[in-house]
């Protein structure tokens, strides 16, 4: 096998942590693979600071290809980490809080609420387990992959996007955690609770993939145990309401609305997606990926979400005048869960939410793992400083959101939910149009291109395709601030029906069509 210096190749460059006469030497194999050693080598501060987290264990690679011989993350054990690792990241009280919105802001009855969780969620997921199967095929990882889709440039505005999604993911859980304890004590400040979940966050993401994936392995336990608490008591309460659903445009506009938060918190975890399987090798069944992955997301998303609807019907009973929707006034989906808990249990019910506000760590994991890995596509230089210096400066940034945030969770929920789901449609629309229709499958890609922006697409047809998926967000989003000629007519006026990420995919991936058939005629790559 060859083997080459990266300060000989064409992305080598100063490390920007080091002083400029030395530079940062990595080996690199003839299929770009990185071999993990090499991480340390050099006098700079950039192998320092490597070595220093060689002697912790700390995971000292960020984008570089893994090579086949480090691919450890194999056998069964493979298949149950990437299963338990959506399990965990979704069995968690932010799952629960999306359910709540059905009556809360979109007004939806029981059943008709329980549908729209059960066919937006399997519709969301299937790029999530889709692209689960590339790590092993490539081990490359999500945002680098995205590379042969939207090229070396066009991908910077990808990782951009993402890097708002981990950050804003991250925001939104530790809020929800925060909720939580403050319900279990009011002398517990929200911004209090946003740092624990922070720093139990950042702990455990500092060590990477491996410690990740241990975490993951185990934590979704607890929290099951304390949903079934949460179910039993609630059932036992006989505080469920059978809200009717109702009919005409008011009901599609819910639906359709309610839908694409939905599909947003389901599909959001597609664009990190690879990075949790890249050090599983290439033998790996990607049938099995996918199906263990579909396994680990469709149960605790259905479970949580469904769940929340269930409970949020009984703010109904007297009108509105009771423990539950005084609850849920004065602590959000905190105070609604310590409405079911606290009177039947008193303080081992308080523990219960201690434990569920913990859970998301659980959730946040893979934002704060995967958004240093896409600031590290951002530019050659943002790869030149180490994956576990960028999870420090992402965890001290979406602290800095969540605390002026906690205030003013719900609007910041559903706003949120549905930028991911836009986005995120046109990303899928014009990468999936990519792998089936250019590429044709697996077979088309040379991964030892990843790196090598001359051998990549223009980027020419992927942005100017993402500039028509997002027309075509414009055009049917339903926001409070912005309601578009199509969302308008679906549903009642005056906020109608959100259709944004339906039209935004279908926007994107019928223009790339055209475009990139006329880029490769111009360019041939």
């Amino acid at each position: 096998m060859d083997y080459y210096d990266v300060e000989k190749h064409s992305g080598a460059l100063d490390s920007p942590l080091s002083p400029s006469s030395e530079k940062r030497t990595t080996i690199i194999d003839d299929s770009g693979a990185v071999a993990g050693e090499t991480f340390e080598y050099g006098n700079g501060y950039y192998a320092r600071l490597q070595r220093l987290a060689g002697r912790f264990n700390i995971e000292q690679r960020g984008i570089e290809r893994v090579p086949e011989s480090e691919r450890t993350d194999d056998g069964f054990r493979a298949l149950l980490n990437v299963s338990t690792m959506w399990l965990s990241a979704n069995l968690v009280v932010s799952s629960f809080a999306i359910g709540v919105l059905a009556k809360s802001l979109f007004y939806l009855g029981f059943v008709d609420a329980v549908l729209v969780v059960l066919f937006f969620n399997l519709l969301s997921i299937l790029p999530v387990c889709f692209f689960s199967t590339f790590g092993p095929r490539f081990g490359l990882r999500q945002m680098v992959l995205s590379r042969f889709w939207f090229g070396w440039w066009g991908v910077k505005l990808i990782c951009v996007f993402n890097v708002l999604a981990c950050i804003g993911w991250s925001a939104v859980n530790s809020i929800v955690g925060a909720q939580l304890l403050n319900a279990v004590n009011n002398d517990v400040p929200g911004f209090a609770g946003i740092i624990i979940i922070a720093v139990c966050t950042f702990v455990v993401c500092l060590f990477g993939y491996k410690v990740v994936h241990a975490y993951e392995f185990w934590s979704w336990i607890p929290t099951l145990i304390i949903f079934l608490i949460v179910l039993g008591e609630f059932a036992h309460s006989g505080a469920f309401v059978n809200i009717p659903m109702s009919v005409g445009t008011s009901e599609l506009g819910g639906v359709l609305s309610f839908g694409a938060t939905v599909f947003g918190f389901g599909t959001g975890w597609t664009s990190y997606a690879a990075d949790y399987t890249v050090y599983q090798p290439a033998t790996q069944s990607r049938r099995k990926v996918f199906l263990w992955t579909w396994l680990g997301l469709i149960i605790p998303l259905l479970f949580c979400e469904m769940l929340g609807v269930a409970i949020m019907t009984a703010t109904d009973i007297n009108n509105g005048d009771n423990i539950y929707q005084a609850g849920y006034d004065q602590s959000a989906v905190g105070g609604l869960l310590a409405a079911v808990l606290f009177p039947p249990l008193g303080n081992f019910g308080k523990f219960c939410l201690v434990i569920l506000a913990l859970s998301i760590v659980a959730n946040n994991c893979p934002n704060i793992y995967s958004v240093a890995l896409t600031v590290q596509v951002l530019g050659r230089w943002t790869q030149q400083i180490p994956r576990f210096v960028w999870t420090f400066v992402g965890t001290c940034v979406y602290i800095a959101i969540a605390i002026p945030g906690y205030s003013h969770f719900e609007e910041v929920l559903q706003n949120f939910m549905n930028f991911i789901g836009y986005w995120l449609a046109i990303y899928e629309g014009i990468s999936l149009t990519e792998h089936f229709v250019f590429k044709r499958g697996f077979s088309g890609y040379i991964p030892a291109h990843y790196d090598q922006p001359s051998k990549l697409p223009p980027s020419i047809a992927a942005i100017t395709a993402f500039c028509c998926g997002v027309a075509g967000m414009v055009v049917g989003m339903s926001q409070v601030w912005w309601v578009g000629p199509i969302a308008q007519h679906a549903g009642a006026p005056p906020y109608g029906g959100d259709v944004g990420f339906e039209l935004g995919f279908a926007f994107a991936s019928v223009s790339y069509l055209g475009l990139r058939t006329l880029e490769l005629r111009y360019f041939g790559r």
